[in-house]
């Protein structure tokens, strides 16, 4: 379990299925995601049992998961890994469940792991994802063409981001101040 001022990050787990259906119950979230929003507590189950992110975790404000986040592509022979699969029920965007998430995350990945370097990455498209994650303070790296298929069958390009340990001082002190 990772914790910060108002959030907790829980292993993801079948108790979080309740939460996370309710919380997932706009089409809004998954526009941009590669699955398609859950229609039935069994849909949110199977998201649980085979998420692709090791380790991940539920977003726990006020006692009720709004979201979840992950580690994908972790190679720490290389000091690398990605924060992704993030997702929150509306309510929780634009204030600080995410800078908080994210200060937590990456603090467990450069501190605690000691990573080098700490991708992400979103739908070039997706201007809100990429205002988001150029405010956490991570630098633009670049922009995969024709990478995968959105969940309308078009083809997206892929914006990667970075934040190398050397930037996360200067990055962690942003988000403490944001949050303040």
């Amino acid at each position: 379990m990772l914790t910060g001022d108002s959030v907790r990050l829980e292993p993801l787990a079948p108790a979080h299925v309740a939460d996370l259906f309710e919380a997932a119950q706009d089409d809004a979230i998954w526009r941009w995601l590669p699955v398609h929003r859950p229609e039935r507590k069994q849909d949110v189950r199977r998201m649980v049992r085979d998420h692709p992110g090791a380790p991940a975790w539920a977003v726990i404000v006020d006692g009720r998961a709004v979201g979840s986040s992950s580690y994908l592509d972790v190679d720490l022979d290389v000091g690398g890994l990605e924060i992704g699969w993030t997702w929150y029920a509306r309510s929780a965007w634009g204030g600080r469940v995410n800078p908080e998430c994210k200060l937590v995350l990456l603090g467990h990945a450069f501190d605690d792991l000691g990573a080098a370097r700490v991708t992400l990455k979103t739908d070039a498209r997706n201007a809100r994802s990429r205002s988001a994650i150029t405010r956490l303070g991570a630098r633009e790296d670049g922009t995969l063409r024709h990478a995968k298929l959105r969940n309308d069958g078009s083809v997206r390009d892929t914006t990667y981001f970075s934040i190398l340990a050397r930037e996360w001082p200067d990055v962690r002190a942003g988000l403490q101040a944001r949050l303040r």
